[in-house]
Protein backbone atom coordinates (compact mmCIF):
# COMPACT_ATOMS: atom_id res chain seq x y z
CA UNK A 1 0.00 0.00 0.00
CA UNK A 2 2.78 2.75 0.54
CA UNK A 3 2.99 2.87 -3.44
CA UNK A 4 -0.55 2.93 -3.62
CA UNK A 5 -1.09 5.61 -6.60
CA UNK A 6 -4.38 6.36 -8.74
CA UNK A 7 -4.05 6.03 -12.57
CA UNK A 8 -7.11 8.19 -12.80
CA UNK A 9 -7.51 10.69 -9.31
CA UNK A 10 -9.93 12.56 -11.06
CA UNK A 11 -12.63 10.43 -11.08
CA UNK A 12 -12.39 10.34 -7.22
CA UNK A 13 -12.48 14.00 -7.32
CA UNK A 14 -15.55 14.15 -8.72
CA UNK A 15 -17.39 11.79 -6.22
CA UNK A 16 -15.94 14.24 -3.24
CA UNK A 17 -17.51 17.00 -5.08
CA UNK A 18 -21.22 14.84 -5.79
CA UNK A 19 -21.31 13.33 -2.36
CA UNK A 20 -20.45 17.27 -1.16
CA UNK A 21 -23.75 18.09 -3.65
CA UNK A 22 -25.86 15.05 -2.47
CA UNK A 23 -25.55 15.41 1.49
CA UNK A 24 -26.22 19.48 1.07
CA UNK A 25 -29.27 18.84 -1.22
CA UNK A 26 -30.78 16.21 1.69
CA UNK A 27 -29.83 18.18 4.34
CA UNK A 28 -31.66 21.56 2.57
CA UNK A 29 -34.83 19.25 1.57
CA UNK A 30 -35.01 18.07 4.83
CA UNK A 31 -35.06 21.37 6.19
CA UNK A 32 -37.78 22.85 4.25
CA UNK A 33 -39.67 19.69 3.99
CA UNK A 34 -39.70 20.16 8.06
CA UNK A 35 -40.59 24.01 8.12
CA UNK A 36 -43.50 23.31 6.15
CA UNK A 37 -44.88 20.36 8.10
CA UNK A 38 -44.59 22.74 11.03
CA UNK A 39 -46.76 25.80 8.96
CA UNK A 40 -49.43 22.88 7.24
CA UNK A 41 -49.87 21.29 11.47
CA UNK A 42 -49.53 24.21 14.18
CA UNK A 43 -50.08 23.02 17.14
CA UNK A 44 -52.87 23.02 19.33
CA UNK A 45 -52.92 22.17 23.00
CA UNK A 46 -56.03 20.10 22.96
CA UNK A 47 -55.93 18.57 19.33
CA UNK A 48 -55.21 14.98 18.53
CA UNK A 49 -53.24 14.31 15.91
CA UNK A 50 -53.33 10.79 14.26
CA UNK A 51 -50.17 8.80 13.68
CA UNK A 52 -49.38 5.42 12.35
CA UNK A 53 -47.05 5.06 15.35
CA UNK A 54 -50.14 4.43 16.98
CA UNK A 55 -51.36 1.50 15.46
CA UNK A 56 -48.03 -0.12 16.18
CA UNK A 57 -47.75 0.32 19.35
CA UNK A 58 -48.20 -3.15 20.08
CA UNK A 59 -44.76 -5.48 20.81
CA UNK A 60 -44.51 -7.25 17.48
CA UNK A 61 -45.32 -4.84 15.33
CA UNK A 62 -42.82 -2.48 16.61
CA UNK A 63 -39.65 -4.75 16.39
CA UNK A 64 -40.81 -5.10 12.93
CA UNK A 65 -40.93 -1.88 12.17
CA UNK A 66 -38.01 -1.32 13.90
CA UNK A 67 -35.94 -4.27 11.71
CA UNK A 68 -37.64 -2.75 8.71
CA UNK A 69 -35.83 0.88 9.28
CA UNK A 70 -31.99 -0.80 10.07
CA UNK A 71 -32.60 -3.35 7.27
CA UNK A 72 -33.38 0.30 4.86
CA UNK A 73 -30.60 2.02 6.14
CA UNK A 74 -28.16 -0.55 6.14
CA UNK A 75 -28.91 -1.26 2.58
CA UNK A 76 -28.60 2.30 1.45
CA UNK A 77 -25.38 2.47 3.36
CA UNK A 78 -24.45 -0.44 1.65
CA UNK A 79 -25.18 0.82 -1.90
CA UNK A 80 -23.15 3.71 -1.44
CA UNK A 81 -20.34 2.04 0.14
CA UNK A 82 -20.64 0.03 -3.36
CA UNK A 83 -20.64 3.11 -5.38
CA UNK A 84 -17.86 4.56 -3.45
CA UNK A 85 -15.65 1.47 -4.54
CA UNK A 86 -16.43 1.41 -8.08
CA UNK A 87 -15.50 5.16 -8.17
CA UNK A 88 -12.13 3.90 -6.37
CA UNK A 89 -11.74 0.64 -8.67
CA UNK A 90 -12.44 2.98 -12.10
CA UNK A 91 -9.79 5.30 -10.73
CA UNK A 92 -7.48 2.37 -11.41
CA UNK A 93 -5.57 1.48 -8.58
CA UNK A 94 -2.04 1.24 -9.23
CA UNK A 95 1.11 0.10 -7.63
CA UNK A 96 4.66 0.22 -8.52
CA UNK A 97 6.24 -3.13 -9.72
CA UNK A 98 9.95 -3.38 -9.27
CA UNK A 99 11.78 -6.64 -10.65
CA UNK A 100 15.30 -7.90 -11.12
CA UNK A 101 15.54 -10.34 -14.49
CA UNK A 102 18.89 -12.00 -15.03
CA UNK A 103 19.87 -13.19 -18.67
CA UNK A 104 22.68 -12.80 -21.11
CA UNK A 105 23.17 -9.94 -23.57
CA UNK A 106 24.26 -11.82 -26.66
CA UNK A 107 22.81 -11.55 -30.25
CA UNK A 108 23.74 -15.39 -32.19
CA UNK A 109 22.69 -15.31 -35.90
CA UNK A 110 22.79 -18.91 -37.20
CA UNK A 111 23.90 -18.77 -40.66
CA UNK A 112 23.26 -21.48 -43.45
CA UNK A 113 24.64 -22.72 -46.10
CA UNK A 114 21.36 -24.59 -48.29
CA UNK A 115 23.19 -25.24 -51.63
CA UNK A 116 23.32 -28.80 -52.70
CA UNK A 117 25.85 -29.66 -51.43
CA UNK A 118 25.54 -28.07 -47.81
CA UNK A 119 22.46 -29.50 -47.71
CA UNK A 120 22.13 -32.98 -46.70
CA UNK A 121 24.47 -31.89 -43.21
CA UNK A 122 21.97 -28.57 -42.28
CA UNK A 123 19.74 -30.61 -40.63
CA UNK A 124 22.40 -31.67 -37.89
CA UNK A 125 23.48 -28.03 -37.28
CA UNK A 126 19.60 -27.48 -36.73
CA UNK A 127 18.68 -30.28 -34.44
CA UNK A 128 22.17 -29.02 -32.07
CA UNK A 129 20.29 -25.49 -31.57
CA UNK A 130 16.91 -26.97 -31.18
CA UNK A 131 18.46 -28.42 -28.16
CA UNK A 132 20.30 -25.37 -26.59
CA UNK A 133 17.13 -22.71 -26.79
CA UNK A 134 16.45 -24.27 -24.16
CA UNK A 135 19.27 -22.95 -22.16
CA UNK A 136 18.55 -19.70 -23.64
CA UNK A 137 17.52 -16.95 -20.90
CA UNK A 138 17.68 -13.42 -22.71
CA UNK A 139 19.64 -14.58 -25.62
CA UNK A 140 18.33 -13.53 -29.25
CA UNK A 141 18.43 -15.80 -31.58
CA UNK A 142 18.03 -15.55 -35.73
CA UNK A 143 17.73 -17.97 -38.25
CA UNK A 144 19.07 -17.08 -41.92
CA UNK A 145 19.53 -19.16 -45.00
CA UNK A 146 21.32 -18.37 -47.96
CA UNK A 147 22.37 -20.17 -51.70
CA UNK A 148 23.19 -17.27 -54.25
CA UNK A 149 20.27 -14.93 -52.03
CA UNK A 150 19.10 -15.09 -48.59
CA UNK A 151 16.09 -15.38 -47.06
CA UNK A 152 15.37 -14.88 -43.64
CA UNK A 153 13.73 -17.22 -41.77
CA UNK A 154 13.29 -15.56 -38.71
CA UNK A 155 14.76 -12.47 -37.63
CA UNK A 156 16.15 -11.34 -34.42
CA UNK A 157 14.08 -12.40 -31.29
CA UNK A 158 13.92 -13.83 -27.80
CA UNK A 159 10.45 -15.44 -28.54
CA UNK A 160 11.65 -19.36 -27.70
CA UNK A 161 8.26 -20.65 -28.75
CA UNK A 162 8.41 -19.32 -32.32
CA UNK A 163 12.35 -19.99 -32.24
CA UNK A 164 11.43 -23.80 -31.13
CA UNK A 165 8.77 -24.16 -33.81
CA UNK A 166 10.89 -22.61 -36.78
CA UNK A 167 14.20 -24.91 -36.02
CA UNK A 168 11.59 -28.23 -36.02
CA UNK A 169 9.70 -27.52 -39.32
CA UNK A 170 13.17 -26.94 -40.73
CA UNK A 171 14.05 -29.91 -38.91
CA UNK A 172 11.34 -31.68 -40.64
CA UNK A 173 11.80 -30.59 -43.86
CA UNK A 174 15.72 -31.03 -44.18
CA UNK A 175 15.07 -34.91 -42.83
CA UNK A 176 13.93 -35.82 -46.36
CA UNK A 177 17.36 -34.40 -48.42
CA UNK A 178 20.00 -36.52 -45.75
CA UNK A 179 21.00 -39.60 -48.38
CA UNK A 180 20.09 -39.90 -52.02
CA UNK A 181 18.28 -42.98 -50.97
CA UNK A 182 15.60 -40.23 -48.90
CA UNK A 183 15.39 -37.74 -51.66
CA UNK A 184 14.33 -40.97 -54.15
CA UNK A 185 11.88 -41.80 -52.04
CA UNK A 186 10.40 -38.05 -51.26
CA UNK A 187 7.04 -37.54 -52.08
CA UNK A 188 5.44 -34.48 -53.95
CA UNK A 189 4.32 -32.94 -50.55
CA UNK A 190 7.52 -33.49 -49.20
CA UNK A 191 9.00 -31.89 -52.42
CA UNK A 192 6.90 -29.11 -52.22
CA UNK A 193 7.51 -28.43 -48.47
CA UNK A 194 11.39 -28.20 -49.18
CA UNK A 195 11.01 -25.83 -52.63
CA UNK A 196 8.88 -23.32 -50.11
CA UNK A 197 11.29 -23.44 -47.62
CA UNK A 198 14.27 -22.67 -50.08
CA UNK A 199 12.06 -20.39 -51.81
CA UNK A 200 14.20 -17.35 -52.17
CA UNK A 201 17.76 -18.38 -51.87
CA UNK A 202 18.01 -19.21 -55.55
CA UNK A 203 16.77 -15.64 -57.21
CA UNK A 204 20.50 -15.78 -59.34
CA UNK A 205 20.44 -17.90 -62.31
CA UNK A 206 23.66 -20.46 -62.58
CA UNK A 207 25.29 -19.37 -59.66
CA UNK A 208 25.25 -20.94 -56.05
CA UNK A 209 26.52 -20.51 -52.51
CA UNK A 210 27.52 -17.30 -52.48
CA UNK A 211 29.38 -17.73 -49.20
CA UNK A 212 30.73 -13.82 -48.87
CA UNK A 213 27.36 -12.42 -49.93
CA UNK A 214 25.79 -15.06 -47.64
CA UNK A 215 27.93 -13.71 -44.16
CA UNK A 216 27.01 -9.51 -45.23
CA UNK A 217 23.30 -10.39 -45.31
CA UNK A 218 22.96 -12.77 -41.94
CA UNK A 219 25.20 -9.80 -40.36
CA UNK A 220 22.95 -7.48 -41.71
CA UNK A 221 20.41 -9.03 -38.92
CA UNK A 222 22.69 -7.47 -36.01
CA UNK A 223 22.68 -3.94 -34.52
CA UNK A 224 25.43 -1.53 -35.32
CA UNK A 225 26.57 -3.44 -38.96
CA UNK A 226 27.58 -1.17 -42.11
CA UNK A 227 28.86 -2.52 -45.40
CA UNK A 228 31.38 0.53 -45.14
CA UNK A 229 34.45 -0.48 -43.30
CA UNK A 230 34.92 2.69 -41.79
CA UNK A 231 31.56 2.96 -40.56
CA UNK A 232 30.92 -0.36 -39.31
CA UNK A 233 31.66 -0.05 -35.66
CA UNK A 234 30.34 3.25 -35.10
CA UNK A 235 27.09 2.60 -33.94
CA UNK A 236 27.83 1.67 -30.04
CA UNK A 237 26.92 -1.82 -29.25
CA UNK A 238 25.60 -2.77 -25.70
CA UNK A 239 24.90 -6.94 -26.53
CA UNK A 240 27.61 -9.13 -27.87
CA UNK A 241 26.73 -10.32 -31.78
CA UNK A 242 28.06 -13.34 -32.99
CA UNK A 243 27.47 -15.71 -36.40
CA UNK A 244 27.78 -19.25 -36.93
CA UNK A 245 28.16 -19.76 -40.36
CA UNK A 246 27.50 -23.35 -41.41
CA UNK A 247 29.20 -23.90 -45.15
CA UNK A 248 31.44 -25.90 -47.09
CA UNK A 249 32.84 -22.80 -48.41
CA UNK A 250 32.34 -24.15 -52.19
CA UNK A 251 31.54 -21.01 -54.10
CA UNK A 252 29.93 -21.53 -57.80
CA UNK A 253 29.75 -17.90 -59.34
CA UNK A 254 30.72 -13.99 -58.89
CA UNK A 255 29.64 -12.64 -55.57
CA UNK A 256 29.30 -9.49 -54.48
CA UNK A 257 31.51 -9.93 -51.12
CA UNK A 258 34.35 -12.72 -51.54
CA UNK A 259 34.48 -14.47 -47.67
CA UNK A 260 37.58 -12.54 -46.89
CA UNK A 261 35.76 -9.02 -47.06
CA UNK A 262 32.74 -10.07 -45.74
CA UNK A 263 34.84 -11.18 -42.52
CA UNK A 264 36.43 -8.01 -42.17
CA UNK A 265 33.08 -5.69 -42.33
CA UNK A 266 32.04 -8.40 -39.46
CA UNK A 267 35.00 -8.01 -37.73
CA UNK A 268 34.87 -4.03 -38.11
CA UNK A 269 31.61 -4.14 -36.52
CA UNK A 270 32.88 -5.86 -33.89
CA UNK A 271 30.39 -8.84 -34.74
CA UNK A 272 32.30 -12.28 -34.12
CA UNK A 273 32.09 -15.35 -36.74
CA UNK A 274 32.61 -19.21 -35.88
CA UNK A 275 32.79 -21.52 -38.55
CA UNK A 276 30.89 -24.94 -38.98
CA UNK A 277 32.14 -26.81 -41.70
CA UNK A 278 28.73 -28.90 -43.30
CA UNK A 279 29.65 -30.85 -45.91
CA UNK A 280 31.07 -34.59 -46.57
CA UNK A 281 33.98 -36.30 -44.42
CA UNK A 282 36.13 -36.68 -47.10
CA UNK A 283 35.84 -32.90 -47.79
CA UNK A 284 37.80 -31.72 -44.85
CA UNK A 285 41.21 -31.51 -45.92
CA UNK A 286 40.32 -29.69 -49.56
CA UNK A 287 41.84 -26.34 -50.67
CA UNK A 288 38.43 -24.34 -50.17
CA UNK A 289 37.75 -26.25 -46.50
CA UNK A 290 41.35 -25.21 -45.26
CA UNK A 291 40.82 -21.39 -46.27
CA UNK A 292 37.93 -21.19 -44.80
CA UNK A 293 39.70 -22.02 -41.32
CA UNK A 294 42.56 -19.38 -42.10
CA UNK A 295 40.26 -16.98 -43.15
CA UNK A 296 37.99 -17.17 -39.49
CA UNK A 297 41.02 -18.27 -37.60
CA UNK A 298 42.82 -15.30 -38.69
CA UNK A 299 39.42 -12.76 -37.64
CA UNK A 300 39.73 -14.29 -34.13
CA UNK A 301 37.28 -16.88 -34.69
CA UNK A 302 36.60 -21.02 -34.23
CA UNK A 303 36.54 -23.21 -36.94
CA UNK A 304 35.07 -26.54 -36.29
CA UNK A 305 34.62 -29.43 -38.47
CA UNK A 306 31.71 -31.61 -38.03
CA UNK A 307 30.94 -35.32 -37.44
CA UNK A 308 28.13 -37.38 -35.79
CA UNK A 309 25.07 -35.64 -34.72
CA UNK A 310 26.37 -36.03 -31.04
CA UNK A 311 29.80 -33.89 -31.48
CA UNK A 312 27.88 -31.32 -33.69
CA UNK A 313 25.82 -30.42 -30.86
CA UNK A 314 29.15 -30.64 -28.35
CA UNK A 315 30.66 -27.99 -31.29
CA UNK A 316 28.16 -25.67 -31.40
CA UNK A 317 28.26 -25.87 -27.49
CA UNK A 318 31.89 -24.23 -27.60
CA UNK A 319 31.27 -21.69 -29.76
CA UNK A 320 28.38 -20.58 -27.44
CA UNK A 321 30.50 -20.80 -24.40
CA UNK A 322 32.65 -18.56 -26.30
CA UNK A 323 30.76 -16.20 -27.13
CA UNK A 324 28.34 -16.45 -24.52
CA UNK A 325 27.64 -12.86 -23.67
CA UNK A 326 27.32 -11.01 -20.14
CA UNK A 327 25.22 -11.91 -17.39
CA UNK A 328 23.04 -8.85 -17.15
CA UNK A 329 20.94 -8.09 -14.09
CA UNK A 330 17.95 -5.45 -15.07
CA UNK A 331 15.87 -3.65 -12.27
CA UNK A 332 12.80 -2.95 -13.93
CA UNK A 333 9.92 -0.51 -12.53
CA UNK A 334 6.46 -0.55 -14.14
CA UNK A 335 2.74 0.91 -12.89
CA UNK A 336 0.29 -1.84 -12.66
CA UNK A 337 -2.52 -2.24 -11.57
CA UNK A 338 -3.48 -3.59 -8.52
CA UNK A 339 -7.55 -4.20 -8.47
CA UNK A 340 -7.30 -7.09 -5.90
CA UNK A 341 -8.47 -5.29 -2.56
CA UNK A 342 -10.84 -3.07 -3.89
CA UNK A 343 -12.47 -5.80 -5.85
CA UNK A 344 -12.75 -8.19 -3.26
CA UNK A 345 -14.29 -4.97 -0.79
CA UNK A 346 -16.49 -4.22 -3.52
CA UNK A 347 -17.68 -7.62 -4.05
CA UNK A 348 -18.60 -8.12 -0.33
CA UNK A 349 -20.08 -4.77 0.14
CA UNK A 350 -22.62 -5.80 -3.42
CA UNK A 351 -22.79 -9.13 -2.09
CA UNK A 352 -24.38 -7.69 1.40
CA UNK A 353 -26.48 -5.47 0.08
CA UNK A 354 -28.18 -8.07 -2.16
CA UNK A 355 -28.82 -9.75 0.98
CA UNK A 356 -30.73 -6.85 3.08
CA UNK A 357 -32.35 -6.18 -0.04
CA UNK A 358 -33.83 -10.05 0.33
CA UNK A 359 -34.05 -9.55 3.78
CA UNK A 360 -36.36 -6.42 3.60
CA UNK A 361 -38.86 -8.20 1.01
CA UNK A 362 -39.10 -10.68 4.03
Amino acid sequence: MANLTWRWPWLIAALGLALIVIASATLLLTRRRGAASAKDHPRQGTASVWSLDEDLKTETAAKAVRLWRRMNRLGALLLALSLVLTTLLAARPSDVDRNRETGRSRDIVLCLDVSGSTLPYDRQVIEAYLNLVNDFHGERIALSIFNSTSRTVFPLTDDYDLVTRQLKQADTILKGVQSQDDIDKMSDKQYQAISDWLEGTQDRKDTTSLIGDGLVSCAAMLPGFSTSVNGAGAAAKTRSSSIVLATDNVVSGNPTYTLQEALELTHAAGIGVDGLYSGPKQSEGDPPTQQMRALIEGQGGVFLLQGSADSIASLVERIERRHGGDLQSIRRSSLVDTPRWWALALSLALGAYLIAVWRLKR
